[in-house]
């Protein structure tokens, strides 16, 4: 008998090297990540990096960071299906448009974030009254993002589809170029360029709320949940920024103030955007939900022809390791 329950604690404590860090308890799972590590993060100008040092949750890392800017959530995509970066994050439709290519990412978590930046705007003096007036309009959008999902979803409640509007693809910048110069009808923009165009006299037609879920993927590499230490740095780093996404919620004018130096954006705008969210900033485990309307917004990328019908967007989700992040209350 004693011979058994000595194989039997070997085998159990076996079992529990060999698990993930994961799922150790938060502390411990940090202060088990051995020195040497090294997290390759991507983020977006003024981001994570930002808020994580203003709200102090970056201090007392047991592992090293490597942050690298990105300007969009496809090209992150790539660096994470490369095996050039271990964590990104990014709209629902960059790893739509991966699981229909085959790219190497696994989505891990989401952020529930603000949709009332992404909108529809119209000039200033302008008399189009609703989405129905831009029938044969030239439109602003950006091809393959929010901005094409939900001024798509939007003329197909008025009855009508892109090809009743002059659609004209154009890059923020390029946008906000012709929309100034009165090149367009309307405008579909997100971010700093709404409030900006605002200033100048534009005016919101609609916003996406209703139509957008307001989630952004958490996506990982394969390689990097598959090795214990960089798993845990992970699980940890995530822990970290979902107690910093809370510290932001009494703090928008100090975070408006910092992200203003580094963007070159007027401090009120930007803050303008951060107290007028739709919801605030959280991160949560995946769930059904999260997964059925990342499937709803790859259908409707196939119905437009971007993607192949039938993509399945559930292979990409990693629901064990959401369920066991630490993710403030």
């Amino acid at each position: 008998m004693s011979g058994l329950l000595t194989r039997r604690r070997a085998l159990v404590g076996g079992a529990m090297l060999a698990a993930p860090a994961l799922l150790l308890p938060g502390r411990a799972r940090a202060a088990a990540i051995p020195s040497g590590v090294t997290l390759r993060l991507a983020q977006y100008k003024a981001g994570d990096a930002l808020v994580l040092n203003l709200s102090g949750e970056d201090r007392d890392r047991p592992y090293e960071v490597a942050w690298s800017e990105f300007g969009s959530g496809n090209l992150m995509v790539e660096a994470v299906n490369a095996g050039a970066i271990d964590l990104a994050y990014g709209s629902e439709i960059p790893p739509a448009f991966a699981a229909a290519s085959g790219a190497r990412i696994k989505v891990i978590a989401v952020i529930r974030g603000d949709v009332n930046e992404q909108v529809v705007l119209v000039p200033k003096g302008s008399t189009v009254q609703s989405i129905a007036d831009l029938k044969g309009k030239r439109v602003g959008y950006v091809r393959a993002t929010t901005t094409h999902y939900y001024l798509n979803r939007m003329l197909a409640e008025a009855g009508l589809s892109f090809r009743d509007i002059q659609a004209v693809n154009l890059t923020p910048s390029d946008g906000r170029a012709a929309f100034q110069n009165g090149a367009l009808d309307a405008w579909a923009i997100y971010g700093y360029s709404v409030p900006i165009a605002r200033e100048a006299g534009a005016r919101e037609l609609r916003n996406a709320r209703g139509i957008l879920s307001g989630n952004y993927l958490f996506f990982a590499s394969p390689d990097a949940l598959a090795d214990p230490a960089r798993r845990a740095a992970i699980a940890d780093h995530l822990a970290r920024l979902s107690r910093a996404y809370r510290w932001i919620d009494d703090h928008t004018a100090e975070l408006a103030a910092a992200q203003s130096k580094l963007l070159n954006v007027p401090e009120g705008v930007i803050r303008s955007l951060l107290e007028n969210v739709s919801q605030k900033r959280r991160l949560v485990a995946p769930d059904a939900a999260a997964i059925a309307s990342h499937q709803a917004v790859a259908e409707d990328f196939a119905v437009l022809g971007l993607l192949p019908k039938g993509v399945d967007v559930a292979p990409l989700w990693d629901r064990d390791f959401g369920h066991g992040l630490e993710l403030a209350a």
